[in-house]
């Protein structure tokens, strides 16, 4: 089911996150439940975003960043055309190819990714997705297995920025 909805770019007066979609009461029930709150959320008809509806109210909002804000020219009070349709991928996030190759290689760091909560497997996808390039994402990736592997699936984010800094300090990695 898709739900296309007009809303209003707003603000909230927090330091981050600032930027928001309300989304109204009906649409929220509609597209989300006590377990799950991902969408797949297409911005004037350009900008294709997985999120989630987050609580706010009798009805929810999508957080937006400065990139997208920029990408689609938005600036506060800025009316919106949102197709909503309820994300129904594996993780709540596109996986990047050469994680998914790199998981289905390593069973040890795969079973330690599949333990995490779906939010810490979310954003270790995105740590990886947020690189356009190959050889990167694949660094990454590697870094972020044999952490999972050295801490036994506790995943402690200053650590595996620490591991990813040391991948991309060897030798022959540019």
């Amino acid at each position: 089911m898709k739900i296309k909805i007009q809303t209003t770019l707003e603000t909230f007066d927090w330091s981050i996150w600032h930027y928001h979609f309300p989304i109204d009461k009906k649409t929220t029930q509609l597209m989300s439940s006590a377990d799950h709150k991902r969408v797949v959320c297409i911005i004037n008809d350009s900008l294709h975003l997985h999120c989630a509806l987050m609580p706010m109210g009798e009805g929810s909002y999508i957080m937006i960043n400065k990139a997208n804000r920029d990408k689609l020219g938005l600036q506060a009070g800025d009316k919106v055309s949102i197709e909503l349709e309820k994300d129904s991928s594996e993780y709540g996030i596109p996986m990047p190819e050469s994680l998914q190759v790199m998981l289905d290689q390593e069973e040890e760091g795969s079973k330690h990714f599949h333990s995490l909560t779906p939010g810490k497997q979310r954003s270790l996808i995105y740590i990886v997705s947020k690189v356009k390039s190959l050889d990167k994402q694949i660094n990454k990736s590697l870094a972020i297995l044999d952490h999972l592997k050295d801490v036994q699936g506790k995943l402690d984010f200053r650590m595996l920025n620490a591991k990813i800094k040391e991948y991309n300090s060897r030798e022959g990695y540019y």
